[in-house]
């Protein structure tokens, strides 16, 4: 069908008929204003009266992140020089910094983060909230936004202070983050297990970006804490603001992480993955980023670990977020905040940060359609699930290892060799780690791959333990996991065994251990271990039963494999 422009912003049809048209420009000039306007596009979904377009507004440093997280999303890319010579009917930002009064249609502003809490001293007015700074909302007296959509009324009040004239294009609409955060928290034990949690507490540090935040001035955190919380007790992750991302690149980025990401911990993407690892978390370590506002509503237990300086406003929610919240002081922080969280009280934090929880696409969708001149569509504008995240590559190869025997117990420790304390033994996993630990682990082991691969080689689990046993002369014991629930091992004395792990259960949850930390326990035992003990691990106890392996049981195949 032929169409031609009218003239007026609309097209139309060869059969006379008008079909309405309106173009909407997402402008962003960084990476994470770039995730909040990605989070407000089920306000337009379906419809296809809008035709969307995106464009970097230069003038950040931080602007080849949006550009990429752009790519990733398919949208539809037009260079600013062509942005700022066209008209548009609705122009989307979630920054007010840049040359935004160079484009042409009635601006729309969304929350660029939460509660507003940080100032950027030598930026803007000095000392306004970042995001409500008179300096970049007003030009010659007058808002340059046709609307301002806030998250919670006292942002109206605070923003009242810096300009009364910018605070009239105000409303109050709730933040679409949260409203996707909160929609995707019944996902919470898809995330879980793919991120490989399991049983254990899922630690989150997270950190803001610029000289104050949390891993400019303790970079080595993350190995420090996976130094002090046992393997099988806790997982850590980190998530990192996008500009961290963006200013260092990747590369430089991670490379001063390797240890701890060699170690096991997880570091979330900042687009959307971030915030699925959040529903994952059971307490949060933060500095005075808006993230921690994000797991309080979650209600998260949060770790204060802002160190003061000029950047965090007093009053502000995160900052009485921050003041309510027990003070890191290392590692015995995570148990103790566990342990004295009470339901509901980190969520109660928040309340002068979030307002109209549940409907906050709504009341933005039924703000906006009528600068675009449209009747909104009929069905409701609903939030789109978080990601599943993805499953963090390998693990520890190699671990140092405490244990203590008390009776028929035998209690399991387990840190990651490449950071972690000096332990009893050291126990490494063939195949993953590398010759060093191989030929230093006085517990070697292996894990039996569920598919041979195609033109697969295999030996025998009997040949495996004894040959492991003949070529390192330093390994003890060596172990293959056949299943969760069964293992079987070889020592220098004594004929080879099978242990078979038995499920603990509490408040009807069932619980199997890694089978390599009861492994670390039969060594521990070594050269007799009892024919029946309990292994605890990560705070929680199994039953372990041995006997003699079976001829079936050695000669199972073992396959090379990945």
């Amino acid at each position: 069908m032929d169409t031609w422009a009218t003239g007026d912003g609309r097209r139309a049809t060869g059969d006379g008929r008008q079909a309405t048209r309106r173009s909407v420009l997402f402008a962003a000039r960084s990476a994470v204003a770039l995730h909040r306007l990605l989070d407000v596009l089920p306000v337009f979904e379906g419809d296809d009266r809008v035709e969307r377009y995106f464009t970097l507004v230069p003038g950040s440093e931080f602007g080849v992140g949006a550009l990429a997280a752009v790519g990733r999303a398919g949208g539809r890319t037009i260079p600013w020089d062509e942005a700022r010579g066209r008209a548009f009917d609705l122009v989307v930002a979630a920054s007010p910094k840049g040359e935004l009064s160079e484009l042409h249609g009635p601006l729309v502003l969304l929350p660029h983060g939460a509660g507003y809490g940080k100032t950027l001293p030598g930026e803007g007015s000095g000392g306004a909230p970042s995001g409500l700074d008179r300096a970049y909302l007003t030009s010659r007296g007058r808002p340059v936004a046709a609307l301002h959509a806030l998250a919670h009324p006292s942002q109206v009040d605070r923003l009242a202070v810096e300009s009364r004239a910018a605070a009239t294009v105000t409303t109050v609409t709730g933040d679409p983050t949260l409203e996707r955060i909160l929609e995707s928290a019944v996902l919470r034990p898809k995330f879980r297990a793919a991120l490989g949690t399991g049983g254990r507490r899922l630690v989150v540090i997270t950190s803001t970006w610029g000289p104050e935040s949390l891993l400019r001035r303790r970079p080595s955190l993350p190995a420090e804490l996976l130094a002090g919380l046992p393997y099988d007790a806790y997982q850590l992750a980190l998530v990192a603001h996008p500009n961290e991302h963006s200013e260092r690149g990747a590369l430089q980025f991670r490379e001063p992480l390797r240890p701890a990401l060699d170690a096991g911990l997880v570091l979330a993407e900042p687009h959307e993955e971030w915030a699925s690892v959040l529903v994952a978390a059971d307490v949060v370590i933060s500095d005075h980023g808006s993230t921690a506002l994000y797991a309080a509503a979650l209600d998260r237990p949060v770790i204060a670990a802002y160190d003061g300086g000029r950047e965090l406003i007093p009053g502000s929610p995160t900052a009485e977020l921050l003041a309510g919240s027990p003070r890191f002081a290392g590692p015995d922080s995570v148990g103790a905040a566990l342990a004295g969280h009470r339901p509901g009280a980190a969520r109660a934090r928040t309340g002068l940060a979030f307002a109209h929880q549940h409907e906050a696409l709504a009341r933005l969708r039924a703000s906006v359609y009528p600068l675009l001149g449209l009747d909104p569509p009929a069905w409701p504008a609903v939030p789109r699930l978080l990601p599943v995240p993805a499953r963090p590559a390998g693990g520890p190869g190699a671990f140092a290892v405490r244990t203590r025997i008390s009776g028929t117990e035998v209690r399991v420790e387990r840190f990651p060799d490449r950071v972690g304390p000096d332990g009893h033994f050291l126990a490494a996993e063939s195949g993953s780690a590398g010759r060093r630990h191989e030929e230093t682990a006085g517990l070697l082991y292996r894990r039996s791959p569920g598919e041979p691969a195609p033109h697969a080689e295999g030996r025998s689990a009997e040949r495996w333990l004894l040959d492991t046993l003949a070529d390192h002369p330093a390994c003890q014991t060596a172990g293959i996991i056949l299943s969760p629930e069964l293992c079987l091992l070889a020592s220098r004395s004594g004929p080879p065994l099978a242990a078979r792990i038995e499920q603990s259960r509490q408040d009807g949850t069932a619980y199997l251990p890694d089978p390599a930390a009861v492994l670390c326990g039969l060594h521990a035992w070594r050269p007799a271990p009892p024919p029946e003990f309990t292994c605890v691990t990560g705070g929680r106890a199994n039953r372990v039963r041995l006997a003699p392996a079976t001829p079936a049981e050695l000669a199972r195949t073992v396959w090379a494999g990945p």
